[in-house]
């Protein structure tokens, strides 16, 4: 009864924006799913929220570097279960322009497990938004199985 009451009544996602080192490129397009009305995510039924506490989906922006990694993964695992993270751009994924840097020693997947992956750098708004429906298709599936992504 109570999964079919689950079902019946999905509850809304919130999302939460981590910045991870990045140059910004990405962090602006994410605030333009989030504040211009011709991208805005809320259409989809999700919703920015400001502490990662109250967190369903994490976007992670950035390549993680030496000066922010502790900071990041603290934040990180302040998120409750199930979690699906979203890295934003090429940077999560390969650690982009700033791949063979210095303040880099191993990709971000590394440290936190990636669930998708929305290239380009940065990505149109319309890529992060695909990006969120993909998302929510793992999220409920989690929540159907009833089980997270412990790294």
């Amino acid at each position: 009864m109570l999964k079919l009451i689950q079902k019946l009544v999905p509850r809304s996602p919130w999302i939460y924006r981590l910045n991870a080192g990045s140059c910004n490129g990405c962090d602006v397009e994410m605030a333009t799913t989030a504040l211009i009305p011709r991208y805005d995510v809320e259409r989809i039924g999700c919703k920015y929220c400001g502490s990662p506490r109250h967190a369903d989906l994490v976007l992670i922006s950035g390549p993680l570097n030496l000066r922010v990694r502790e900071k990041v993964l603290r934040v990180f695992n302040e998120i409750p279960h199930p979690k699906v993270t979203i890295g934003v751009g090429a940077c999560p994924a390969s650690g982009g322009c700033f791949r063979e840097g210095y303040s880099l020693e191993e990709p971000v997947d590394q440290y936190i497990p990636l669930d998708v992956i929305v290239p380009g750098c940065p990505p149109r708004p319309q890529a992060i938004i695909e990006g969120v429906v993909k998302a929510l298709d793992v999220w409920r599936k989690r929540l159907e199985e009833d089980t997270c992504c412990r790294f």
